[in-house]
């Protein structure tokens, strides 16, 4: 079983380097474009609730939870119907996600207990901080490659270290952005929960930038480059461990904002792009048209009659009027699912399953 020390020991002056430098400079100016480009969204919920959608279902693939867009997308327009575990799990993310942010945006901290209640959401349990040994962590093969501290007492009193650690700006003269990797890394080598500590420390890099001020609202999601690279993620995790290779792990994590910061800022101009156009389409062609309309169109990827009623304020025959007049001028495509029907987006369908973007999909 490693020890683990307390984050303020380490020597900030440790984080200094040219290329840490050179890389914090790259990663601060992506992050401060995108806090931009997010805020010209007038109703910051179509990012919160699309762009969140994409986080939770990276992180998730991360742990081998894995689920489609369609499956998601249609749960979330009809929750009560038949989906797959994993599907349920995603969408529980989400809403750990909204939790964590609502409790950061009002008390302007980051408690030990908010990080219980991020992971009671997730795994629909109250089971806490671990009370049991057992827990360790293996590799592919199936080797035990690090273990984590056991001791219930340990536990509590780390996360408590960690917890003064993300609240006292004063006390580790870093970078934000630095003291986020460094928070990351301590949370997992804690490994606090029986399950779901990855996606909680996931969840807790965001808000933790929120709570800085370096974020209005949680759109910086790094899930996506640790899909990409899963091999590096862990190796530099467990080089911390073993070979005391900090620099390397902040350069990482450095990247992983600058890379992903920029991919959002391209993805968020791409929504703010269909909205537009189909804004002015709407106001040429369309009687019925509203601001409110629009934004319930790129607040829910797949909409139904009960989120036009709810959001506009109307009848359940006029939302149906609506929607179907908006699947003849080829703004979306009406689906069945049991004896109820659901509409796409056709605009911003593309954006968010990544066939409009570079690269598509990782």
């Amino acid at each position: 079983m490693s020890v683990i020390q307390p984050l303020d020991r380490l020597a900030p002056e440790r984080f200094e380097t040219p290329s840490i430098l050179k890389k914090l400079a790259l990663a601060s100016r992506q992050l401060a474009e995108l806090k931009g480009v997010a805020a010209s969204i007038p109703r910051q919920g179509i990012l919160i609730n699309t762009l969140g959608m994409q986080e939770a279902k990276d992180s998730s693939a991360i742990e081998n939870i894995v689920t489609t867009h369609d499956d998601l997308f249609r749960n979330a327009a009809f929750p009560e119907s038949p989906s797959s575990p994993a599907t349920k799990e995603v969408l529980r993310y989400r809403q750990a996600l909204w939790t964590g942010f609502d409790a950061v945006r009002r008390n302007e901290l980051l408690t030990n207990n908010m990080i219980l209640d991020i992971q009671a959401e997730l795994e629909c349990n109250d089971a806490g901080f671990r009370k049991l040994p057992g827990t360790a962590l293996k590799d592919g093969t199936g080797q035990t490659i690090y273990m984590p501290p056991q001791e219930p007492d340990a536990i509590v009193a780390l996360m408590t270290e960690l917890e003064n650690f993300i609240n006292n700006d004063e006390a580790f003269d870093v970078d934000p952005l630095i003291k986020m990797a460094l928070i990351h890394h301590q949370f997992e080598s804690i490994h606090p929960f029986y399950d779901g500590n990855g996606r909680t420390g996931r969840i807790i890099n965001v808000l933790y930038l929120v709570k800085q001020r370096l974020l209005d609202i949680p759109v910086l999601y790094l899930s996506r480059y640790i899909v990409r690279t899963k091999p590096d993620y862990y190796r530099l995790l467990q080089d911390v461990r073993d070979k005391d290779a900090w620099e390397d792990w902040v350069l990482y994590m450095l990247t992983a904002v600058e890379q992903t910061a920029g991919e959002t800022i391209t993805t968020i101009h791409a929504i703010k792009a269909a909205m537009l156009d189909v804004k002015h389409r709407l106001r040429a062609g369309y009687k019925f048209y509203s601001q409110d309309l629009l934004n319930n169109l790129f607040s829910h990827p797949y909409t139904k009659i009960e989120f036009i009623q709810n959001d506009l304020k109307v009848s359940r025959l006029t939302a149906t009027k609506y929607l179907d007049a908006l699947t003849e001028g080829g703004f979306l495509h009406k689906h069945k699912v049991g004896r109820s029907n659901y509409y796409i987006n056709v605009a911003l369908d593309p954006i968010l399953t990544g066939d409009a973007m570079q690269g598509g999909e990782p």
